[in-house]
């Protein structure tokens, strides 16, 4: 088992951060806010505007049972989930889990193919060492 330690969690008291399943990076809604203004040159507060639109429409458009589609990029749409029977892992007790409604995303066809080429995009080699290394 590995303990991941993050030392800005260490000064708050806590000292082990629970591992990030996908080993992935994360990006913020702050930072995609930031790097949209950086691109199209329009000021933050104005691409904060946009982005919190955008994710309102969304919301609204899933709670009315809508789906979405952005073409080339994939579709959120709500699935309802049944009341189903479970079991509470630290005591084995069965429980049962409420119905409820759920948003799901679906990536789209163009999506895919993008992050298909960054999986298949080789793996730098080490270049081997260079004579004056390897004395």
């Amino acid at each position: 088992m590995t303990v991941h330690v993050s030392p800005d969690r260490h000064a708050a008291g806590c000292l082990f951060e629970p591992p990030n399943p996908l080993n992935s990076k994360r990006m913020t809604k702050q930072q995609l806010i930031e790097k949209v203004a950086a691109r199209t040159e329009l000021k933050n507060s104005e691409v904060e505007v946009v982005v919190d639109s955008v994710l309102d429409m969304i919301a609204e458009a899933l709670r009315s049972n809508e789906r979405v589609d952005l073409r080339g990029f994939g579709s959120f749409v709500v699935k309802d989930r049944k009341e189903r029977q479970g079991r509470n892992p630290r005591t084995g007790e069965t429980i049962t889990i409420a119905a409820k409604r759920d948003a799901s995303f679906k990536p789209g066809k163009e999506l895919k193919e993008k992050l298909a080429q960054v999986e298949a995009a080789p793996i730098p080699e080490e270049a081997p060492p260079t004579p004056e290394e390897a004395v």
